[in-house]
């Protein structure tokens, strides 16, 4: 009877560390070289925190992301939830060689302000990895005069029932004409473009859609190593919707600060424009903040009212977070 042989697991830490300063959302990337198969050095290459849980020194998970992240960056961090358990097969290794590697994923939150706390370490906008997701100035070109063409055609290569499900998830992810957009749909965008062979990690991870284009846009953003950019699209969609039914925000916040200043830091983790008076009417009628009695004259203005987290509101109700009606722009020229 023929043994099977059997593969070793390691069981992973990732964590996607998110700051937004600068009216934009930052995530905190480690610098990776890897050495070439002939020799040398390959280009260094952007990734999440990540490393090995180990079992006789980590009494828990989060004990080990915490102890990893702060020996790899110097960075010591404040909320931490837990996103998602990654293990696809060949996620670390393409060729399928060595132990199976089955990660699980953080988000964290710090209040970080722009300095890298470590020379291995740099905060990278999330939007240059995910630029198809910042719709704050307008519907981003690259979606009608890149992504939706190229899915058609990717989508026109299947047949019937497969072809109908594929034009469906292109609808639903990327809409029509600046229609429908769902600001949480991040992992599935990154999905669909993926299984469609239109990002660098599709090429590199060897999927047969991939070799058969002739390239891959570099206008869809910064390749990561791993699956690193598919657990930033996880982390990202799970903040924009916890927004609305937790006070996540306020992790991001200074303990004091304007409500437009909230106001960008919630634009920034959407990657959309807010109403400003629906806004404001819903943050200090919905008793989310208070006022502190203090001006500001941060931006060289008018003085603005400072506020603060109204704490007491979480134990008022059992969803208090940032609900707001969302204004979606299209470039110009574009119909609407």
């Amino acid at each position: 009877m023929a043994v099977r042989e059997e593969q070793s697991v390691v069981i992973g830490l990732n964590a996607a560390v998110v700051a937004v300063f600068d009216d934009a959302p930052h995530v905190l990337i480690v610098r990776h070289v890897s050495e070439a198969a002939a020799g040398g050095v390959r280009p260094e290459r952007d990734g999440l925190p990540f490393g090995p849980f180990e079992p006789l020194a980590h009494r828990t998970l989060e004990a080990g992301l915490r102890n990893l992240v702060s020996r790899q960056t110097g960075l010591s961090m404040g909320y931490v939830e837990q996103l998602y358990t990654f293990g696809d097969r060949g996620r670390h290794d393409v060729q399928g060689e060595g132990p199976r590697v089955v990660s699980v994923g953080y988000l964290a939150l710090t209040r970080a302000q722009g300095l890298a706390p470590s020379p291995d370490t740099a905060w990278r906008q999330w939007y240059a990895y995910l630029p198809w997701e910042d719709w704050r100035e307008a519907k981003p070109a690259m979606i009608d005069r890149l992504i939706r063409p190229r899915l058609k055609l990717w989508a026109q290569g299947a047949t019937g029932a497969a072809r109908e499900a594929r034009l469906e998830r292109i609808h639903l992810c990327f809409g029509h004409d600046g229609a429908g957009w769902d600001e949480e749909r991040v992992l599935e965008r990154y999905e669909l473009l993926y299984e469609a062979g239109l990002v660098e990690e599709a090429r590199r991870d060897g999927r047969e859609i991939a070799r058969e284009l002739r390239d891959t846009p570099a206008d869809l953003g910064r390749p990561m190593m791993f699956d690193h950019r598919r657990i930033l699209a996880t982390a990202v969609g799970r903040l924009r919707g916890k927004l609305k039914y937790r006070p996540v925000v306020f992790e991001l916040m200074p303990p004091e600060f304007t409500l437009l200043e909230l106001q960008r830091q919630v634009e920034a983790i959407s990657g959309v424009r807010l109403h400003k008076q629906n806004f404001r009417r819903l943050v200090e009628g919905g008793g989310l903040v208070e006022a502190t009695g203090k001006l500001s004259t941060r931006s060289g203005g008018r003085p603005a009212a400072l506020f603060r987290f109204r704490r007491d509101v979480l134990r008022e109700r059992p969803a208090p977070g940032v609900k707001v009606s969302v204004k979606v722009s299209t470039p110009r020229g574009a119909r609407s």
